[in-house]
């Protein structure tokens, strides 16, 4: 038997992953542990949980693998130094980060008081780790392989192909040339200045027309070789020493785009100004440059290795608008992208890197993303007997049943379908920045005013931001313009025209929807759940959210509880047990 633990540390999303002769056991982001999102640091948390969850301790770990490779790229380094004589206070902040992920036996030891650890250590450079996450949990014997993110290991970029359990890369786009920096010097430019907020400015996109192209094309320039290249003039990341954090707490990042691209794009919006059409535009110029790259690089992929399918990875892996167009604009015909894409995901790549690097055979497909903590029924029902839960759900005025497993999704689909907001927890928590219909909450697509009525009682976000529709496998041809297993929600595809005014919660402004499709075998009780509201109201999807309120997804029933009891929601579904709101 062989234990392998993965780590992803010193950066945001930190997160662990544990796998045992190839099949992975659990993973899980620190963040829902910690109540902080993107936690960064060392994540101590998801490890114990992973372990415990096991029932192994940091003893029984045969391998311990960490998704950075310090030195990796060394003489590119030097020369980048040499040549561009970066601030010194820049060179330092990575020499520190460096050294933290060097001292991770110290970290264990410090996490793990009185564990002694026998493992080997392994340090796996930063896209060969997202390119492992990407490969070897898909289902596919073959694949072309790319890795597109921030930065990580001197690197913004990788693609290669993968062979059964072989992976090979064949090249890499170094720093400080990055669609990920490019697309968060947007992001920031247009006033969103928080560590994640990428997916506000593809939610922002389709209000707006591509009227920035010439600028963008003047920021970004295509290589003849598939690549591209940045135009630093309009960047100050690549050597000042912005102002970070990825040790300790909420992830930072200092301003990424410099004074000059106000005499290019016009001035840079304040987070507490108003979006106007020309921020939209903006927004909307950014996606469609991003994608003319991205496109750029897989069709340069392609002709390298023509083979059908592709898997995609790293943090702008979850681009979800670009990553449903793959299979139309590039001669691609088949996608995976896996559940955890950022850099989250790394922890479970470098895992599954190293299994295969020791010679093993091919690791088992991750076709599901329920990786994470549950709670048994026991333990929900000693929670809502709890004296002070009891006491606040009947001031709350609530109801609580356990009805039979045969009428608990007739009755939660029908509380849909009546318009009612529903907190739905079960099973184990899902792995990623996804809701998957284990910690979700629901509601009915068919009402043009959902989106209101969650913003209201709930989630309280950009009007702009659009939710999404979980569907049943088999009904997405007929509901949507293309076809294609995504269980991840990590693509968007068209609805068809037919299509959108039956289902106006869940069909964004350009008539698209981030899809989730949603199989038997795969995900139980939801896939039941969204059959009765099929049978209800001939509609075969649900819309589907976080659950969560302006903080990481739920991760435990108590945090569920109390989000449900300090929201509007109108029912839970705890596991078992049925909780409603009365008037």
């Amino acid at each position: 038997m062989t234990l392998i633990l993965g780590i992803n540390a010193f950066h945001a999303d930190a997160a662990a992953a544990l796998i045992r002769d190839g099949r992975i056991l659990g993973a899980a982001e620190e963040e829902r542990f910690r109540r902080i999102k993107h936690w960064a640091g060392f994540p101590s948390e998801a490890i114990a949980w992973c372990l415990a969850d096991a029932g192994v301790t940091l003893e029984d770990v045969d391998h311990i693998a960490i998704n950075a490779l310090p030195g990796a790229h060394r003489w590119r380094k030097l020369l980048y130094t040499a040549l561009s004589r970066p601030d010194p206070r820049f060179l330092l902040a990575r020499w520190r980060n460096k050294r933290e992920r060097a001292g991770l036996p110290q970290q264990l030891a410090t996490a793990f008081p009185g564990q002694r650890v026998r493992a080997e250590l392994h340090f796996v450079e930063h896209h060969r780790s997202h390119l492992a996450s990407a490969f070897f949990a898909s289902p596919f014997e073959e694949a072309a392989v790319v890795s597109v993110d921030g930065f990580g290991d001197f690197s913004s970029g990788a693609w290669g192909f993968g062979r059964g359990s072989e992976l090979s890369i064949d090249g890499q786009i170094w720093f400080p040339h990055s669609l990920g920096a490019f697309y968060t010097a947007i992001t920031q430019f247009l006033g969103f200045p928080h560590y994640g907020d990428e997916y506000k400015v593809m939610g922002l996109a389709p209000y707006g027309q591509p009227t920035q192209m010439e600028a963008m094309r003047r920021i970004v320039r295509l290589q003849p070789d598939g690549t591209y290249r940045l135009d630093l003039t309009w960047f100050q990341h690549a050597g000042q020493n912005l102002p970070h954090q990825w040790s300790h707490g909420i992830p930072t990042v200092g301003q990424h785009w410099s004074p000059a691209l106000e005499s290019l794009l016009g001035p840079a919006r304040r987070p507490d100004q108003p979006l106007e059409q020309h921020h939209k535009d903006i927004a909307r110029s950014a996606q469609v440059m991003y994608e003319e790259a991205f496109f750029h690089l897989l069709n340069a992929l392609h002709r390298l290795h023509p083979v059908p399918a592709v898997c995609v990875a790293g943090g702008c892996g979850a681009n979800s608008v670009a990553n449903g167009k793959i299979t139309v604009s590039t001669p691609f015909e088949k996608v995976y992208v896996q559940a955890a894409a950022g850099d989250a995901g790394g922890a479970l790549g470098c895992a599954l890197e190293v299994w295969h690097r020791l010679g093993n055979r091919r690791c088992e497909p991750m076709r599901q993303a329920y990786l994470g903590s549950e709670a048994s029924a026991a333990s929900i029902e000693a929670l809502l007997a709890e004296p002070a839960r009891a006491a606040a759900l009947a001031e709350a005025g609530c109801t609580i049943e356990r009805p039979a497993e045969s009428e608990l999704c007739s009755r939660v689909a029908a509380a849909i379908a009546d318009g009612l907001v529903i907190g739905w927890f079960d099973g184990r928590m899902e792995w990623g920045p996804r809701a998957l219909g284990h910690r979700s909450i629901l509601g009915d697509p068919r009402r043009a005013d959902m989106k209101d009525i969650l913003n209201l009682k709930i989630k309280r976000r950009e009007s702009f931001r659009p939710f999404a529709p979980s569907v049943l496998r088999e009904a997405v041809p007929t509901w949507f313009e293309r076809d294609g297993d995504v269980p991840f929600m990590m693509q968007v595809y068209p609805i068809r025209a037919e299509k959108r005014a039956l289902i106006p919660a869940v069909t964004h402004v350009d008539g698209t929807g981030r899809l989730q499709t949603v199989s038997e075998a795969e995900n139980g009780r939801y896939y039941q759940l969204i059959r009765a509201f099929e049978s209800l109201t001939g509609v075969p999807m649900v819309l589907n959210t976080s659950f969560n309120e302006n903080e990481p997804i739920v991760c435990s029933p108590d945090q569920a509880l109390d989000c449900f009891l300090r929201t509007r929601m109108d029912v839970l579904v705890l596991g078992p047990m049925l909780i409603r709101r009365q008037g």
